[in-house]
């Protein structure tokens, strides 16, 4: 029998950096800050780029949705966000910068490789697959998955991992609710299983106080150790976490059954491997995943 919530987490193992660049990528950059955003830093556009297919979103829904940002690093970018530029105007700044980062990182050729299409039909019906049901409970899911599907397959291919990411996303805040985290509790019970440095989450805008109380508060529930580790309790409920996570997102997988998942982890290595080896993604992410050695800067 196909273990599919383990299939579920490789491959979004694959599939995490074509979407990720999108939050890297100097062409996204471009297209935000000619919208206004601006660029020293990327949280202004982040906010932009992520919230804007649930429209003109309030800080309160955006903190609720993307809920382990401290609500007032939200407040900090939206909803002024939509003061810099409309939603729909922030969506086609990201359909654009996306297709000229992926065209800078591939190339023409790689991306009309009918490969790239093949995998951009295998993951559009995977993601397809669970919006039939309404995908009640997933905000960023649903909300992605009403966009139009692009013409072009390395567009198509990048968008269902968009929904994929967001409907694996949604329900790993359904885990985390249900182990009793909540957004700064969640940052710290990962750093401290060592998914990465505490130093990491900072960028998630809680201060060091919030941090120390989430650490004295996890520690009250015998969850972590005087020296911020986890311990043996801690880390079996990160696991159930995850394992959570896992079961939560198999159901795209299932779709495309265990054959397809592994033709499209073939077929979307080419590009998988163009991003990684562009140098436009971290080392090191609050994901828990692309610890590889950082490729050289493109």
């Amino acid at each position: 029998m196909t273990d599919f919530p383990s299939l579920a987490r490789q491959t979004w193992h694959q599939l995490e950096p074509v979407y990720a660049s999108v939050y890297f990528a100097p062409e996204v950059s471009a297209e935000t800050g000619a919208l206004g955003f601006g660029t020293e830093e990327r949280w202004p556009a982040y906010f932009a780029l992520r919230a804007a297919p649930l429209g003109a979103a309030t800080a309160e829904l955006v903190t609720a949705a993307f809920y382990t940002f401290s609500p007032r690093m939200v407040a900090e970018h939206v909803p002024a966000a939509w003061k810099t530029a409309s939603p729909e105007d922030v969506l086609a700044a990201r359909t654009r910068g996306v297709d000229g980062a992926l065209r800078a990182v591939a190339g023409d050729q790689l991306l009309a490789d009918p490969g790239v299409a093949e995998a951009a039909a295998l993951a559009r019906k995977a993601a397809e697959a669970v919006t039939a049901g309404g995908l009640p409970g997933r905000t960023l899911a649903a909300a992605n998955a009403a966009l139009p599907w692009p013409e072009e397959p390395h567009m198509a291919l990048w968008q269902a991992a968009n929904v994929l990411r967001e409907h694996r996303g949604d329900g790993h805040l359904a885990a985390l609710l249900a182990a009793g985290l909540d957004g700064c509790e969640a940052l710290v019970s990962f750093a401290a299983v060592g998914a990465a440095p505490a130093e990491t989450f900072a960028s998630r805008g809680w201060s060091g106080q919030e941090w120390t109380a989430a650490r004295e508060r996890l520690a009250a529930r015998g969850l972590i150790g005087p020296d911020g580790a986890a311990t043996a309790r801690g880390r079996a409920l990160r696991d159930d976490v995850e394992r959570m996570t896992d079961e939560l997102a198999a159901a795209p997988y299932e779709a495309i059954g265990e054959d397809g998942c592994a033709r499209l982890a073939e077929l979307n290595g080419p590009l998988f491997g163009a991003v990684l080896g562009s140098g436009l993604l971290p080392a090191e992410s609050t994901l828990g995943i692309l610890t590889v050695e950082a490729p050289k800067p493109r």
